[in-house]
């Protein structure tokens, strides 16, 4: 990841010690710790202390929980939270965000929030959401369809029936910045999309396949346009639900048609853009672009310059 374009990645930001090591002697041991804070989780949302800020709670004041996952150890002391305070999540029922909920606090989505969240609080949230997803589609073995449960603090869970330990998975999805000769730059719109929202094209990498392969079949398939070259440009995790988004810029090969062709499926729409076609239409609210905490933005912005407004958050 260049010096440049890293700090444009709002959710690849972590500032905690993962700590390993402790996983093993569980979360009650961890949670005894009179420095331990916790996360509050419900319906993927996390419980604010201000409009920007994740609250940290003490374990006594969460009444009760339906999952822990244990996310690490702080690593700068900070007003709030000592230096080698261990930290973890608590996913909690309707009842039980209701008990929590003051007439101050609020719930926030990390789509929303996360480019205006703290480094610590970034890495924090996308952490424990991305753990939470795991857990909600495991809870059964893939292998033997048997029910599983959690264990190693939530970052295992174990088949109760033949005893396999289960890993969290990460899904690998390229997403990649395309121009032509002109540098004009490829949005195109998706079919579960409202019909004015554009971003870049991406798509899951599949088994046996490179990233930049990826890239290039990806690309084509989803636009009919060929692209050579494949430029690694960062990482971001998209815990929406289990994603890891691999940032390139590509360029239409030569010799090659920039006709579209949307495949009718995943693509409605495409259109190409100069910096000043993309402006106008953005001032206008013609097109709505990704949101701030999307790696998709961060390449936008990166090909444009600067900092386009948002054209509408999502």
């Amino acid at each position: 990841m260049t010096d440049s374009f890293g700090p444009r990645l709002p959710l690849a930001r972590a500032s905690i010690d993962r700590d390993h090591l402790s996983r093993a002697l569980g979360l009650e041991a961890v949670l005894a710790d009179p420095l331990a804070r916790v996360l509050v989780l419900h319906e993927r949302k996390a419980l604010l202390a201000g409009p920007t800020e994740i609250a940290l709670l003490e374990p006594d004041r969460v009444p009760s929980h339906e999952l822990a996952l244990y996310l690490g150890r702080s690593v700068a002391h900070e007003p709030d939270l000592p230096a080698g305070s261990p930290i973890a999540a608590l996913l909690v029922d309707a009842a039980t965000a209701a008990a929590l909920a003051t007439d101050d606090s609020e719930w926030g989505d990390l789509r929303l929030l996360g480019a205006q969240l703290s480094v610590r609080d970034a890495g924090l949230f996308t952490e424990a959401l991305a753990l939470a997803n795991w857990h909600a589609s495991y809870g059964f073995s893939p292998r033997s369809g048997h029910p599983s449960i959690p264990e190693t603090a939530g970052w295992t869970r174990r088949d109760t029936v033949t005893g396999t330990e289960l890993f969290p998975r990460t899904d690998a999805a390229i997403i990649v910045g395309i121009t032509d000769d002109d540098d004009r730059l490829l949005l195109g719109s998706n079919a579960l999309w409202e019909t004015n929202r554009f971003s870049l094209l991406a798509g899951f990498v599949e088994p046996g396949e490179s990233l930049e392969a990826a890239v290039v079949r990806e690309v084509y398939e989803e636009s009919g346009v060929r692209v050579v070259d494949p430029v690694y440009r960062g990482s971001q995790p998209w815990p929406f639900p289990a994603s890891l988004m691999v940032g390139f810029r590509a360029r239409v090969a030569p010799g090659s048609s920039t006709v579209g062709r949307p495949d009718g499926e995943e693509i409605l729409e495409l259109r190409w853009f100069s910096r000043e076609e993309l402006a106008a239409a953005n001032a206008a609210r013609e097109i709505r672009l990704p949101g701030s905490t999307s790696i998709a933005r961060a390449i936008i912005d990166e090909w444009y310059g600067g900092e386009l407004p948002d054209g509408g958050r999502w």
